[in-house]
């Protein structure tokens, strides 16, 4: 069993930044692949990016790439989503997930393909 936990939403303003973390625990070993999924009022929940912990590769959405940066730190089995230049389009209820096997890029952002699943942590972009 792999127990994830998300911290570090809140309320910011447009243009702003958070950052927000992934602590792993359990049978972390199990663990391929970490992504940040969102689900905003009303809608499905989707894939925003993504990180291999054995190599490091990384995947983003379209709507986020070039403001998001994901990283790992596999000594603390913490994965880290820093979010800048935040829109209100990106409020959401952001969760993070483990992937028990190597991900192919064309998967990575694809939500069944996740085995464990945080809980979800609130963001909130408004003035």
């Amino acid at each position: 069993q792999v127990n994830l936990v998300e911290s570090g939403g809140g309320l910011v303003q447009p243009g702003g930044s958070l950052r927000l973390s992934c602590a792993a625990s359990g049978f972390t070993s199990e663990i391929y692949d970490i992504g940040w999924f969102r689900q905003a009022p009303g809608k499905e929940r989707v894939g925003i990016s993504s990180i291999s912990l054995t190599d490091g590769t990384t995947d983003y959405a379209g709507s986020v790439k070039g403001r998001f940066t994901i990283s790992r730190d596999n000594a603390k089995n913490t994965v880290v989503l820093q979010m800048n230049s935040l829109k209100s389009e990106d409020t959401a209820i952001y969760y993070c997930a483990a992937a028990r096997s190597s991900l192919d890029y064309s998967d990575s952002l694809n939500q069944n393909e996740y085995d464990y699943w945080g809980q979800g942590t609130q963001v909130t972009v408004s003035s």
